[in-house]
């Protein structure tokens, strides 16, 4: 049975909010993983930002998002929960991709009820599918699934589109379907993670956007509510881009890299992070 699985299974059971960062590629899985999180999450926001350089409206493939999925699984020694959109299709499609990811080696994907291609819970103009029709898709990756080292998260984004009453319906539509946990995304103040929190029953994701309302709960208030697994998707993106935005424009004002108004890492530093000991290390043992 997969490591990063049990991982993150014992880490969800032990009552302990499991604290899970967006990362938006491996360099970036690295960081959160040096930083002592317990787990990662694979935004797709973030990969298809990273990727293509473009909004995240469904325009990444199945394969180039399990090929992102399997690079940071293979940076980390953390469990990496994956964004798998809608499934990429129908039935079969679904299988697919659960199979997809499973050999990736992720611990755990959320599938979302969006009508295709779909685009990012916090955006405007989301469509839905059917909830009995998604409960099926999501009972289709139960099944293809099986006894297999994977998580299902069901996540739901009838929040910003239909409201919370509906939201919570398909959230326990979903639990019934045989998920694993459910997720409520399109969350932007207080007033609706609490709503979630007090009317969502049994495991359940919040996902925290920087710049929200929402933003100002911090994990210990998160953990009191009743959520067991908490993504910041967006936190290491922005400030990432942020950074290199400043950091780019005071190069090109003033001709040099000397004497920047942020900090910057060190080689020494970065060849860290990237574990160039490791490599230096075989070199050294194996090499001509």
């Amino acid at each position: 049975m997969s490591t990063s699985y049990t991982t993150l299974q014992n880490a969800l059971a032990s009552g302990t909010l499991v604290v899970a960062p967006g990362a938006y590629d491996a360099l970036s899985a690295r960081l959160v993983a040096r930083a002592g999180f317990p787990a990662i999450y694979m935004t797709g926001f973030g990969a298809t930002a990273a990727r293509i350089g473009q909004p995240d409206i469904g325009l990444l493939t199945q394969t180039e998002m399990t090929t992102h999925a399997r690079d940071m699984v293979r940076a980390v020694n953390i469990p990496v929960i994956a964004d798998a959109d809608t499934g990429y299709g129908g039935p079969s499609n679904i299988e697919r991709t659960v199979q997809e990811y499973l050999q990736a080696g992720v611990a755990a994907i959320h599938l979302e009820d969006q009508v295709a291609p779909k685009r990012c819970g916090q955006m405007a103009g989301i469509r839905l599918i059917d909830a009995e029709e998604n409960a099926r898709r999501l009972r289709c990756a139960v099944a293809a699934r099986g006894t297999q080292p994977l998580l299902l998260i069901g996540r739901t984004d009838a929040l910003p589109a239909m409201g919370m009453d509906e939201a919570v319906a398909r959230a326990q539509r979903y639990q019934d379907a045989g998920v694993d946990l459910v997720f409520v995304d399109g969350v932007k103040t207080v007033a609706e993670v609490e709503g979630i929190a007090r009317r969502v029953a049994g495991p359940k994701v919040i996902s925290i956007v920087d710049g929200t309302d929402a933003a100002r709960l911090a994990v210990p208030e998160l953990q009191a509510m009743g959520f067991q697994l908490a993504f910041f998707a967006v936190t290491a993106l922005f400030t990432a881009a942020r950074a290199v935005e400043v950091a780019l424009r005071e190069l090109h004002a003033k001709g040099t890299p000397q004497g920047l108004s942020q900090p910057v890492m060190t080689y020494a530093e970065f060849t860290e992070v990237v574990d160039l000991a490791h490599h230096q290390q075989l070199d050294g043992a194996y090499g001509g």
